[in-house]
């Protein structure tokens, strides 16, 4: 007899349903490591286009989710994460501020460079529903690449706006979306060009036909 598929809505705490998410890699930051002042410089355009980016996610609809390192030695929540970005001396305490999370946002805390890499991000975007997902953040060579590699390899149709990342360097920033376009498929659109209610509308059709 088969068992019913219980606490389909993640016990209450994942109420959003949607096949496309937007998730936003390390961007509460106050750059303050070595060769971020460098990094700096390329970050605060692109979190101009991130925080566009994230305001036409919300009025679509789609779910928003944070993925930050851990810089407390796992003694941090998210909040206390956001606040230590957001200290007066912090180099990029403008782009933390510009990029912090609403309280309707989700957040996850990570250990390594991918999102996925023993954090809850599976079960959450498996509640969600996600089959799409759009990322953005920093740096586009080591957490982001690490991320969109490991999405793919769950058969999640990746998007990573061309102009809504940054690295130290612009030709590691230009190699790691060369690769993700010939490796893992991936579309690098100006972020201007993502069109949230068509991915979905992609999103919707490519499971229905994976479900048939």
């Amino acid at each position: 007899m088969p068992t019913p598929a219980r606490h389909a809505d993640l016990h209450g705490f994942a109420p959003d349903s949607c096949p496309v998410a937007l998730l936003l890699v390390d961007v509460v930051n106050g750059f303050d490591f070595d060769g971020g002042e460098r990094m700096l410089a390329h970050a605060r355009p692109a979190a101009e286009r991130i925080a566009g980016l994230r305001q036409r996610a919300r009025a679509a609809g789609v779910p928003v989710v944070y993925v930050n390192d851990n810089v407390g030695r796992w003694r941090d929540d998210f909040p206390a994460v956001v606040r230590h970005h957001l200290r007066t001396e912090a180099p990029g305490r403008d782009v933390a501020e510009r990029l912090r999370p609403a309280p309707d946002d989700y957040a996850v805390l990570k250990a390594k460079h991918s999102a996925f890499f023993q954090t809850a991000l599976d079960a959450l975007l498996a509640h969600l529903g996600t089959r799409t997902l759009v990322l953005a953040g920093f740096a586009t060579d080591v957490c982001v690449l690490a991320t969109a590699l490991g999405a793919t390899m769950r058969d999640l149709h990746v998007v990573v706006p061309s102009d809504a990342s940054a690295a130290a360097d612009p030709a590691d920033h230009d190699a790691a979306l060369a690769y993700l376009r010939r490796v893992a498929d991936a579309a690098t659109p100006p972020a201007a060009d993502v069109d949230f209610e068509a991915l979905g509308q992609w999103a919707d059709g490519r499971g229905q036909t994976a479900d048939e």
